[in-house]
C-alpha cells in the first residue's frame, strides 16, 4: 500500500510543479505593472514617464494594449486611416491628451472615445474627415480643446458636440463648411463654456449678423470667420467695425483678412466678383455709414439695464455712478447690481444722467467700460403724445395750404377779368365805395382834398394809350361815372397812373 502511494505522490509532485510554473507565468502576465513594463517601451514608440510618443513610425493602427497610466499619447504623422472602437479595448482613465494629426484619418467610430472619457485635448487636424456625425463627441464630457482644422468637413450634425459641455476652444478652420454653426454659440444646445470658435477659411457666404451682434463680448472676442467668401453688405461692415472699436481680438488681429465679394450691382461698375476689404466699404465701395458707439438714452420712470459687456468671462464687476459714487447693496440709490454684473436703474430720474463706469477684474485681466446715460425730461408715453400732436399740427397746416390754393385758383373769375361786369346795374362793382377810406358823400371841401377814395383802374378805360394813362399828367375829358351815378354821386376824374400794372398793386391809389 505504501509503494503505490509513493509513486502517486511522486507523479503528482511532478505534475504539480508544472502546474505551479504555469500559474506563475499567467499571474505575471496579468499583473498591470508587468504588462506595462513589457509594452511600455517597445520598438515602435518612445516612452518618457507617462508620455507615449509613437509619432512618425509609419503605423497603420494604434499599438495595443497601451499602459493604463498614459497621460499623453502622440500618434501623429502616421497612416492610421480609421479609428475604430477597439483601438482602446481597455479604459485609459488618465489619458488627457490624444494627438492624431496628419494620419489620413477619414473614419471615426461612434464608440471611438468610450474608454477615454477623461480627454481634455484632442487633435484630429490635418486629416481627411468629411463629416461629423450625431453625438460623435458625446462621451467627451471633459474635453476642453478640439482641433479639427485642415480637414474636408462639409457637414456638421447639430448634435455632434452634444455632451461636450466643457469644450472651450473649437478649431474648424480650413474646411468646407458652408453654414455658420450658430447653434454652438446661441441656441439651447450652445456650448456654455465655449470662448473660441474658429470657422475661418471655409465656404461661408452669409452670416447671421443680427444674431452675432447680440452675443456677449466674451464670445465675440474669440469668434473668427475671416477668409470666407462673404457677400459685402453694410450690416457686415457695421458688425466688424463695432468689434474693432471694442478692440475684440477676432477683428483686431485679422483686420486685413476680413474680405468680401461685392454684390452684382456694385461689382458691375468695376470687375465682376470683385473681392474687397470689409473695412473699405464705408468709403470706397458701398458708402456704408461710419460706425460709432452710441450712448444710452432713457425716459423718466423707465427701468433701464446697463450691461458691463467685458471681453472675458467670469470677471468681478464694480459700478461707479456719476460723481464716482460706488453702487453698493445698502445704498439709497435707484441703481443696483444684478447677479450677472449688469446695472439696473429704475425708476429713472433726471439726476440719473451722467457717466457710469464698470470696473471688471479677474486674476489675469482688468477691463474698464464707460456708459454715458442721457435722461429725457418726459416719460416715454408723453413723448409719443408729443409726436402725435406734432403730426396732427403738420397735417392741419398742409390742409390749410391746400384750401388756400383751391380758393385762389379754383374759384369763379373775378369781376375785373369780366368785360361786361361793370355794365350790370344791379351788381356791385369792384370800384364801389365799399373800398373807400373816406366818406362817399359830397363834402363842402374842395374835391382835391376831401373827395378821395381807393379805386382800381379798369383796363377797358385805357384803350388807345398802350396801357398808360396820360403821360403828360393832364386831366382827360370828364366822362360820367356810371357807378357814381348809381350811388347818387356826381362826376369824378380819371386817375393818372404810370402803368396798368397798378391794378394789381398792393398800395391803394388815391384819386
Amino acid at each position: 500500500m505504501g509503494q503505490p502511494l509513493h509513486q502517486t505522490t511522486g507523479g503528482g509532485g511532478s505534475g504539480g510543479g508544472l502546474t505551479f510554473l504555469l500559474c506563475v507565468c499567467v499571474a505575471l502576465l496579468r499583473v498591470p505593472g508587468a504588462a506595462g513594463s513589457a509594452l511600455n517601451c517597445h520598438k515602435t514608440c518612445i516612452c518618457a514617464s507617462n508620455i507615449v510618443s509613437c509619432s512618425k513610425m509609419n503605423l497603420t493602427g494604434v499599438p495595443s494594449p497601451l499602459p493604463s497610466y498614459t497621460v499623453v499619447l502622440d500618434l501623429s504623422y502616421n497612416d492610421i486611416s480609421r479609428l475604430r472602437a477597439e483601438w482602446a479595448p481597455d479604459e485609459l482613465p488618465k489619458l488627457h491628451n490624444l494627438l492624431l494629426s496628419h494620419n489620413g484619418l477619414h473614419f471615426l467610430s461612434s464608440e471611438a472615445f468610450l474608454n477615454v472619457r477623461q480627454l481634455r485635448y484632442l487633435d484630429l487636424s490635418s486629416n481627411k474627415l468629411r463629416q461629423l456625425e450625431e453625438f460623435i463627441f458625446e462621451a467627451l464630457g471633459n474635453l476642453e480643446v478640439l482641433l479639427l482644422y485642415n480637414n474636408h468637413i462639409s457637414q456638421i450634425d447639430r448634435t455632434a458636440f452634444s455632451g461636450a459641455g466643457n469644450l472651450q476652444k473649437l478649431y474648424l478652420s480650413q474646411n468646407q463648411v458652408s453654414r455658420f454653426p450658430l447653434e454652438l454659440v446661441k441656441d439651447k444646445s450652445r456650448l456654455e463654456k465655449l470662448i473660441l470658435l474658429d470657422v475661418s477659411s471655409n465656404k461661408i457666404k452669409a452670416l447671421p449678423t443680427a444674431d452675432l451682434r447680440e452675443l456677449p463680448a466674451w464670445i465675440k472676442n474669440g469668434l473668427y470667420f475671416h477668409n470666407n467668401p462673404l457677400v459685402c453688405g453694410c450690416d457686415l461692415y457695421s458688425l466688424l467695425a463695432h468689434w474693432y472699436i471694442r478692440k475684440l481680438n477676432s477683428a483686431l488681429d485679422f483686420k486685413d483678412d476680413y474680405r468680401c465679394f461685392l454684390p452684382a450691382a456694385a461689382a458691375a461698375q468695376t470687375v465682376p466678383k470683385t473681392q474687397v476689404g470689409v473695412f473699405e466699404l464705408s468709403t470706397d465701395y458701398m458708402n456704408c455709414s461710419t460706425f460709432k458707439e452710441t450712448d444710452r438714452e432713457a425716459f423718466l420712470e423707465q427701468t433701464l439695464i446697463l450691461d458691463c459687456d467685458t471681453k472675458h468671462k467670469d470677471m468681478s464687476k464694480t459700478w461707479l455712478m456719476p460723481g464716482n459714487a460706488v453702487v453698493s447693496a445698502g445704498g439709497n440709490h435707484t441703481a443696483k447690481v444684478l447677479p450677472d454684473g449688469s446695472l439696473q436703474i429704475g425708476p429713472v430720474r433726471p439726476e440719473d444722467s451722467g457717466n457710469y463706469t464698470c470696473f471688471a477684474v479677474s486674476e489675469a485681466h482688468n477691463e474698464t467700460l464707460y456708459v454715458v446715460l442721457s435722461v429725457h425730461n418726459f416719460t416715454m408715453n408723453a413723448g409719443g403724445d408729443s409726436l402725435n400732436t406734432a403730426y396732427t399740427t403738420l397735417v392741419g397746416c398742409l390742409a390749410s395750404v391746400v384750401l388756400v390754393l383751391m380758393y385762389l385758383y379754383l374759384t369763379p373769375c373775378r369781376c375785373f377779368c369780366c368785360p361786361d361786369a361793370g355794365k350790370k346795374g344791379g351788381e356791385d362793382s369792384i370800384h364801389s365805395s365799399m373800398l373807400s377810406v373816406t366818406p362817399t358823400h359830397e363834402d363842402p371841401a374842395p374835391k382835391g382834398e376831401l373827395n378821395r377814395h381807393v379805386a382800381f383802374i379798369d383796363s377797358k378805360e385805357l384803350q388807345g394809350q398802350n396801357g398808360k394813362l396820360n403821360p403828360n399828367g393832364e386831366d382827360d375829358e370828364e366822362d360820367p361815372d356810371e357807378e357814381a351815378g348809381m350811388l347818387g354821386k356826381g362826376r369824378r376824374k380819371k386817375s393818372v397812373a404810370e402803368s396798368i400794372s397798378s391794378v394789381f398793386s398792393d398800395t391803394p391809389m388815391v384819386v
